[in-house]
């Protein structure tokens, strides 16, 4: 696939992936606005959708699509349709069934996983209670949302992008009108939370049915774990969830220490990830979707410049659009809280301590983006073991680092005031940049990714670019104090004037560097 292939796939993906963000931050400001951050509801509520979400991470997202995509791009390029079809007929009944008996599994155990996953609600036995009821709605999610996986991953890999990138609007969309229409209404708010996001997961699975069964790639789901296809699938996919559930559990981490803290530090901790998580996912999730296939094609067809090329090109935009992001996420981070949320419930305690997380979460965002798209590089290569062991070196990091943060709160009898749920996003950035860091040696020494030339002006460039935009961001934006004083409508305008300002200001002093579009073009192989 050529740059500008690659471009029109990204913006598809990118395109969809806004709008399911933006719903998505709609459906957090209908929650922040209906609940706050200390009524206790949102937390358990977090809580008990985290725990299927972080495994949908860990395995939907995760492990079996690191190993799926490149194993059905194989059959692809190799195989007969046939055989294509009977491998997706396979790998939806085997993970189908083991899945399912997961979903009953964790129903049954539901107590059990909320004293792992927030020990400290058990100081509180009301909000205990109520999580353990949502969560065993909550966590059949993980069934749906994987088989969407499969059939999002089948779809990518014969560079269907947009209908997979939309499905997660559905979520956000029946989320909308559950927390704004129907919960505040009803004698358990909480519990009905939770039940629209099973009602959710099925909706997600049925949207991508009918533009799979028109590939002719569904027929007969059964279970066949002896196919050759599965057992491939199911030995990359075993250290790709060992890999997988480091980062995660650096997540997972963070809730259990939270749920120590304060009412509200785990719903502070989310609304500052969701922020991050926009530019995370409009960009770097997105292009990290649309290379895999191709870096599975490239190295199935044995070009290895061409594989070469596309990480280079890929880890250009991200330097282009992610380090200014990064910048504008912490010099705006009052007034973007102010804006999204500040309504109803969510007071200015609320907005003061979303404000500090995100600003924390704004170091990690690079880190987290270099990982999106430097992970593929070795996934294609059907290689999960190495991003396995790179994941687990920082976990040890984030563990050891949120220890000695623990140790020091307890120490200055700080573990119950507010403020103290930042270090743990601290923690978080260095460990994904750490990764990132793990991730970009390796492909350098396995002679995988040659960087073109230009990097070292191109770095300079955009640095010196964002610098400027930072700047100016830091006086226009003010205080959070102003912010809270105005308006809904001035607040708006008044941010979009800070935005347009801020990105005019960084691609002039780009331009003014030297940049030129050129430099972000896919360079093509001599020999291709």
């Amino acid at each position: 696939m050529s740059s500008k292939g690659f471009l029109r796939s990204t913006s598809i993906v990118g395109s969809m992936t806004v709008l399911s963000r933006i719903t998505g931050l709609v459906r957090e400001m209908v929650l922040a606005r209906m609940f706050g951050g200390t009524s206790g509801i949102i937390d358990a509520f977090l809580v008990a959708w985290q725990i299927p979400n972080y495994l949908r991470r860990l395995f939907a997202e995760g492990a079996f699509s690191q190993a799926f995509v490149p194993v059905v791009s194989e059959y692809r390029v190799k195989r007969s349709h046939q055989e294509t079809r009977e491998l997706v007929d396979s790998v939806a009944g085997t993970l189908g069934t083991v899945l399912a008996l997961a979903s009953v599994l964790g129903v049954v155990i539901a107590p059990l996983l909320i004293l792992l996953f927030a020990p400290g609600f058990r100081q509180d036995i009301p909000k205990f209670d109520l999580t353990v009821d949502m969560l065993r709605w909550t966590f059949p999610y993980l069934l749906f949302v994987s088989l969407t996986a499969l059939a999002g991953g089948v779809l990518n890999s014969y560079q269907k992008f947009a209908m997979p990138a939309l499905s997660t609007t559905l979520l956000n969309v029946i989320g909308i009108v559950v927390a704004a229409c129907i919960a505040p209404r009803t004698g358990n708010p909480g519990l009905v939370l939770a039940v629209g996001v099973f009602v959710a997961g099925i909706a997600q699975l049925a949207f991508l049915i009918p533009p799979l069964a028109a590939l002719g790639l569904i027929r007969r789901p059964r279970w066949n774990w002896q196919h050759d296809g599965v057992k491939r699938i199911g030995s990359l996919m075993l250290p790709a969830i060992l890999g997988s559930s480091m980062g995660q559990l650096g997540l997972v981490l963070n809730s259990v220490i939270a749920s120590f803290l304060v009412t509200g530090s785990i719903a502070w901790l989310n609304w500052a990830d969701r922020l991050v998580e926009f530019p995370l996912g409009v960009f770097s999730i997105a292009l990290a979707t649309v290379i895999l296939p191709s870096l599975s094609s490239h190295h199935a067809e044995s070009e290895p410049a061409r594989f070469s090329a596309t990480i280079d090109w890929a880890m250009r935009l991200v330097c282009l659009i992610v380090v200014p992001a990064s910048v504008a996420l912490f010099a705006l981070a009052g007034p973007l809280t102010v804006v999204i949320f500040n309504y109803g419930a969510f007071v200015a305690t609320d907005v003061y301590m979303t404000t500090y997380a995100l600003q924390a979460f704004s170091f990690a965002l690079f880190g987290w983006s270099c990982i999106k798209v430097l992970a593929p590089g070795y996934f294609a290569r059907q290689d999960t073991r190495t991003p396995m062991r790179t994941a687990l070196q920082c976990l040890a990091l984030n563990i050891g680092l949120n220890a000695v943060y623990v140790l020091a709160l307890l120490a200055t009898g700080n573990l119950d005031t507010p403020g103290a749920h930042i270090g743990l996003a601290l923690t978080n950035g260095i460990s994904a940049l750490c990764n990132a860091w793990l991730l970009y040696r390796g492909l350098r020494k396995r002679d995988v990714f040659r960087p073109a030339a230009g990097w070292k002006a191109l770095g300079g460039q955009v640095l010196g670019a964002s610098v400027g935009m930072g700047a100016f961001l830091y006086l226009a934006g003010g205080h959070v104090e102003t912010w809270l004083a105005r308006g809904a409508v001035e607040r708006v305008l008044t941010l979009a004037g800070c935005v347009l300002g801020g990105g005019g200001i960084y691609f002039a002093v780009l331009w003014l560097l030297g940049a030129r579009v050129s430099d972000f073009r896919m360079q093509t192989p001599a020999n291709s």
